[in-house]
């Protein structure tokens, strides 16, 4: 699982990269810079500019599925065993939820054999009732 999430976070830094390669608007930076002169041919192949407000909307919405991975890649690291959660925190949960597994496999038991009578009862008022 772990491993998946972190091929999903590199994915992820991919689309960004490309994203943002591909739909930034070419600008200065510094005031010594400049726009290297690009054909038109390959302007169409590299780069297509968008909206100011449509690329850092992008941005941001990529930025938001980045930090809701890694938060999701924390949560999974969180629950292996380690520092915090040991092996004895582990082994102690799982009876915690093998004990409530078993309540309610008791609680499900006695709903049956309580569907069960109920059934019967009216099983035996229909054959009771004759036909006019």
């Amino acid at each position: 699982m772990l491993l998946i999430r972190s091929l999903q976070l590199a994915q992820q830094f991919v689309a960004c990269i490309h994203f943002i390669h591909r739909y930034h608007d070419r600008e200065t930076l510094g005031p010594n810079d400049k726009i290297r002169e690009v054909k038109p041919e390959e302007d169409r192949k590299e780069i297509l500019p968008i909206a100011h407000d449509e690329f850092k909307a992008g941005q941001q919405e990529l930025a938001r599925d980045l930090v809701l991975k890694e938060q999701q890649i924390e949560f999974i690291i969180s629950s292996l065993p380690g520092l915090e959660n040991n092996a004895e925190a582990q082994e102690r949960s799982i009876r915690e939820l093998e004990e409530e597994l078993r309540t309610a496999e008791a609680q499900r038991q006695t709903a049956m054999r309580e569907m069960n009578a109920v059934k019967e009862k009216l099983d035996q008022v229909i054959r009771g009732t004759k036909r006019p």
